[in-house]
């Protein structure tokens, strides 16, 4: 299923109408689009779904998190501190037009929040959304320096002198952790990896 499909369906369950839907995937799809997305783009979306479906059976509730997956990033500005609080109030907006109740929109909104600080929660799903999310942190090397250099480009309006220290203090931050990976299965699955990106990418 691709991410128009997997949307539809996802909406057709809230609501009948169409063309609305139509137009809210046309709304993601051009935001996830843009040129200026080398990394947070469609590809990214794919790729949590694909490590999501793997453990759907431990998901208690699949569709809200799926909708937290199409909206996380869906406003996304490099020079932005508050590109995860814009999502979510994007997020609220377009739900509520496809008269999904208040208790899932707001478990949608607190879970796009958390994909800022990517704090350990008390929720299950909350935990598989953003270990998901970080995933790529824990693939082949290779993989890994392609991703390092996707970021770059998004950074490109910073220099070397500003963005170096910055993605440093970012990636000792995950170093100091004493667990990147929040879920016993992305843990066994990445972290023995991510660890050993990160310390790579420190020292390169």
């Amino acid at each position: 299923m691709n991410l128009k499909e997997r949307f539809s369906a996802l909406s057709l369950a809230f609501s009948p109408d169409q063309e609305l839907i139509e137009k809210l995937w046309s709304e993601i799809e051009k935001n996830y689009s843009q040129k200026s997305r080398h990394y947070h783009n469609l590809a990214h979306l794919e790729s949590i779904f694909s490590e999501l479906d793997a453990v759907n059976v431990r998901i208690s509730n699949y569709l809200n998190i799926s909708f937290s997956v199409f909206y996380h990033d869906v406003i996304y500005d490099s020079s932005s501190k508050s590109n995860e609080e814009k999502s979510a109030d994007f997020a609220k907006e377009r739900l509520q037009q496809l008269n999904l109740n208040e208790t899932d929109i707001s478990e949608i909104y607190h879970q796009i929040l958390a994909t800022k600080a990517h704090q350990n929660s008390d929720n299950k799903d909350l935990n598989y959304l953003l270990d998901a999310d970080l995933s790529i942190l824990g693939k082949d090397l290779e993989i890994y320096i392609d991703y390092t250099r996707k970021i770059r480009k998004e950074y490109s309006i910073y220099p070397d002198l500003l963005y170096k220290p910055g993605r440093k203090k970012v990636l000792k931050h995950f170093l100091e952790m004493e667990n990147i990976f929040k879920t016993d299965y992305f843990r066994e699955k990445y972290e023995k990896q991510a660890r050993k990106n990160i310390e790579w990418e420190i020292d390169n």
